[in-house]
């Protein structure tokens, strides 16, 4: 396994006040994870990076996998955990593989006291630019934006899995307005 990262993220700590939302893209070759806390209205990034399971062997590959998002899970103790959802592949070869590794991701998810929640890539892309179909360069482009960084975080799995944090966080602010405005126009009748 290797890191495209510096180091592992440190251990979240028990006591932290704010829900963590950690968004996920699933792959065997190379996984992506960001983790993004709200502290009252303004988006942080608290961890990201890429995950690649070492071998050649498929099984082996998944074992290493496991063993990876138990660790960072502990670690970063998520109260929600967004994973991309499947999508329609060309290769068959390539959508089995990562419906193996969604299975993975979602397993070691629910393990956890985490909320799990599964994001098509195109409603993340819908939710954060408008456009279901905008380009992954886009995406990066405006996670660094959101985020406030200098530059979008790489590999590109890093932003997708970014995008789905963001997009979870995005709509729960917009239902959050939407039934606050509902609850005054009612009071307002």
């Amino acid at each position: 396994m290797s890191a495209d990262q510096s180091e592992e993220p440190a251990a979240v700590p028990v006591d932290c006040p704010w829900p963590i939302v950690l968004g996920i893209d699933p792959g065997t070759r190379v996984l992506g994870y960001g983790a993004v806390v709200d502290v009252r209205g303004e988006l942080r990034l608290l961890a990201a990076g890429a995950v690649r399971p070492g071998g050649d062997d498929p099984p082996a590959r998944l074992a290493d996998l496991r063993r990876e998002l138990d660790g960072l899970i502990a670690r970063l103790r998520p109260s929600v955990v967004v994973v991309e959802s499947a999508f329609s592949a060309t290769n068959v070869q390539s959508a089995l593989r990562l419906g193996e590794a969604r299975g993975v991701v979602l397993s070691c998810a629910a393990a956890t006291a985490a909320e799990v929640v599964q994001y098509a890539p195109a409603v993340a892309k819908k939710t954060l630019l408008g456009n279901g179909n905008a380009a992954k360069e886009q995406v990066a482009s405006m996670v660094a934006t959101l985020l406030g960084l200098d530059e979008p975080p790489r590999p590109l799995d890093v932003t997708d899995a970014l995008s789905l944090a963001l997009a979870y966080l995005h709509r729960g602010r917009t239902l959050s307005a939407l039934a606050h405005s509902t609850s005054k126009s009612r009071l307002n009748r």
